[in-house]
């Protein structure tokens, strides 16, 4: 991995009070499946103390090659110990995004990886809700759904419409679905490193 930090240059979402070593243990955790994975070894267990990184998290994990995203997964839920979630979604995004080949070995030492660490979603009933730079959003209609990172819209400098409309366009809606009363509208915001 080239390094262990995130090349995403600008501030979004929001600081959950993770600590510098919980953010590292978390890329460790991340990597090390990674590596695993990609090498065919067998997962051997990285101990992880934290209390915090115990608890219940959703996160999403997204692989950068350059400037090119290579990978991203994640779960919205916290169904899971969150450095487990890491782990989980540190594979997915290597070798399970449907978007993408899976990693090759030597990929390994030219990503980076971005954790995205996140808040439980919330409804909004207005789209003016909506705070670019903080919130990432979720659009459900019946079985169709879109999700982008909070970061996404800042990287794009969109404004709020133009995050609807490609939240809508990822979910597989036309792009003022947003608009329709039986689409579902939700906020979340991340801790991203």
């Amino acid at each position: 991995m080239k390094n262990h930090q995130s090349s995403n240059p600008r501030k979004t979402g929001v600081n959950l009070g993770l600590s510098a070593e919980e953010k590292e243990k978390l890329r460790e955790v991340a990597f090390h499946a990674i590596r695993c994975r990609c090498l065919g070894e067998a997962m051997s267990d990285i101990a992880v103390d934290a209390p915090r990184l115990k608890e219940p998290g959703g996160a999403f994990v997204c692989i950068h090659k350059g400037n090119d995203l290579r990978g991203c997964i994640g779960m919205i839920e916290a169904r899971a110990p969150l450095w487990e979630t890491i782990e989980r979604m540190a594979v997915e995004a290597a070798f399970g995004d449907p978007r993408f080949c899976a990693l090759a070995r030597d990929e390994l030492d030219k990503i980076d990886i971005e954790i995205s660490v996140l808040t439980p979603i919330q409804r909004i009933a207005d789209p003016s809700e909506i705070e670019i730079g903080k919130h990432g959003l979720l659009i459900r209609r019946g079985v169709r759904s879109g999700l982008l990172l909070p970061q996404v819209a800042t990287e794009h400098n969109w404004n709020r419409e133009q995050l609807l409309k490609w939240t809508c366009h990822k979910a597989g809606l036309p792009e003022e679905a947003w608009k329709d009363k039986d689409v579902e509208l939700f906020v979340f915001s991340a801790d991203v490193f």
